[in-house]
């Protein structure tokens, strides 16, 4: 049954609408009942009737994945039952915080395609499709995505900050320790069992030795393991027999148990960052020297020197065996169990570690590409982030040396990454990977330093394998704009003009010239 609205003795159809509300972790102000306040106002004043609620609580807008709400609201609205005309969004972040602008374009445009329009009740702009809208609607896709980089970037900085100060950082304990919360003043409040987190903010948590019983059992798997010369294997087959569990109540196992004879936190040390899952992409596991590690943070329960003893061992377990031999017993695993993991690998009976296969093949999916394993992820990616973080700092170090060398002035900013030259202009430099599209194409996705307002951005495009530099686009803020930038492999006058073989124009930027010679 439609309604109306009576305006001068004339009846209107109210259009049918529906709010769409997303509250995160942020701010009260960005609740769904204020957020629903205002846009119950924009829909009055616009003669629209709200028929239906969508709501996701607590939910990030990075993607779409967890939000069930917006995902049945884009379902909704291709059904051929929908009975609404409009989407009402308190703003352009609330619709999401989307990395890719273009994805938050995408959904609208599916809404838009279906003939269902979204409003941005709380913006200064009416979303009509106009030159005006089109531009602030794109810029505020940007900042909202923008938004959420600086955030991850800040969190990240303060919780590497607190892990130097000897804080621990999520997880549980382990087998032999406790967590321990304590005030801003390092005074002990309470233990923390499996699961309990800190409610008050200032509060911090380390690790201090748990049960006595425990601890002592820590340290005779370390001497059975360095003096009595027991595999993993035969240390939880004894500790089963005692009818010892572990921290959670379950059996030992080989993998259990190498990681207890492994840990540096057993010594003391507090490590950090050794996967990451920043902004909602794919986890990557970090190379050692990405780890961020307080040596001393906590008290240990494990002399030091028992504990380089056990890392040799398992080190010289890997030395006895040839590239070859190791494969061997990997392909072995892989026909016993179907399928390889780190877990699996640690696991078996071979008494070697998945540790011994990333050192020794340099990452554990070159070592699975060796045997012909191919895992049902694509974990390609990781060794491409891999060498790309390791050629970053390369190219930069390049750019310095060539520039000093010609007697020109750089100063690298270490917690910014950017590079001041002569005092006059400052360059940010960017490493894209290589993407194939199903066309066989190749495409590379530039991602702007926006935030810090370079100067100057190098967009360093990777070759089809992701192994070395392509080519260098040398790209003036003045003339680009947006926080990201696709490229294809031709794209036309206007990009191409600013691309070039080698960094030789950049360098050639900075170079001094005397006043008489330009005379």
């Amino acid at each position: 049954m439609n309604s109306y609205l009576s305006i001068n003795n004339h009846e209107t159809a109210l259009l049918p609408a529906v709010i769409y509300a997303r509250m995160s972790t942020e701010h009260q102000q960005y609740s769904t009942e204020n957020q629903c306040d205002v846009i119950r106002e924009y829909a009055l004043s616009h003669n629209m009737e709200i028929i239906k609620t969508y709501i996701d609580e607590g939910k990030s807008g990075l993607n779409l994945a967890g939000r069930d709400a917006l995902q049945q609201l884009i379902c909704d609205v291709t059904s051929p039952d929908r009975d609404f005309k409009a989407i009402l969004v308190y703003d352009v972040s609330r619709w999401g915080r989307f990395q890719d602008a273009d994805e938050s374009a995408y959904y609208e445009y599916i809404c838009k395609r279906a003939g269902v329009d979204v409003h941005y009740c709380a913006e200064q702009f009416a979303n009509d499709g106009s030159i005006t809208s089109t531009v602030f609607k794109s810029i505020k896709r940007a900042m909202a995505g923008e938004y959420s980089r600086e955030l991850s970037s800040k969190v990240f900085k303060g919780q590497c900050r607190l892990i130097e100060l000897g804080y621990r950082q999520g997880g549980p304990a382990g087998y032999g320790l406790r967590r321990v919360l304590i005030d801003q003043n390092g005074n002990i409040k309470t233990s923390l069992r499996v699961g309990e987190q800190k409610s008050i903010q200032t509060d911090r948590v380390i690790l201090v030795p748990g049960p006595l019983e425990e601890v002592a059992t820590v340290r005779w798997m370390y001497l059975q393991f360095v003096e009595g010369k027991k595999t993993e294997k035969e240390i939880a087959d004894m500790l089963n027999l005692d009818g010892k569990s572990t921290d959670f109540g379950r059996p030992w196992t080989r993998g259990t148990v190498h990681q207890v004879l492994t840990n540096e936190k057993y010594i003391g040390n507090n490590i950090y960052n050794r996967t990451s899952f920043k902004l909602k992409v794919r986890r990557v596991i970090n190379g050692r020297d990405a780890y961020i590690r307080a040596d001393g943070a906590f008290e240990p329960i494990v002399d030091k020197a028992i504990f380089m003893q056990s890392q040799e061992i398992v080190a010289e377990r890997s030395r006895r065996f040839t590239n070859d031999e190791l494969l061997a017993k990997l392909k072995d695993v892989y026909s016993r169990y179907g399928k390889l993991s780190a877990l699996i690998i640690d696991e078996s009976d071979e008494n070697l570690s998945s540790s011994t296969y990333r050192t020794r093949f340099g990452s554990l999916i070159r070592a699975y590409r060796m045997i012909g394993y191919v895992p049902d992820k694509d974990y390609r990616y990781l060794e491409v982030n891999r060498h790309i973080r390791k050629l970053h700092p390369e190219i930069m170090e390049y750019i310095i040396t060539q520039i000093l060398r010609q007697g020109s002035l750089v100063h690298h900013d270490i917690d910014t990454d950017l590079l001041t030259i002569n005092d006059e202009f400052v360059v940010s430099v960017v490493v894209a990977r290589c993407v194939s599209t199903r066309a066989g194409n190749y495409r590379w996705c530039i991602r702007l330093d926006t935030a810090l307002n370079p100067d100057i951005t190098v967009a360093v495009r990777m070759d089809a394998e992701n192994i070395r530099p392509l080519d260098y686009y040398i790209l003036p803020a003045i003339d680009i704009n947006g926080a990201n930038l696709k490229l294809m492999e031709i794209n036309g006058l206007f990009f191409d003009a600013y691309r070039f073989d080698t960094l030789d124009y950049l360098i050639g930027m900075a170079r001094r010239i005397p006043i008489m010679e330009v005379a």
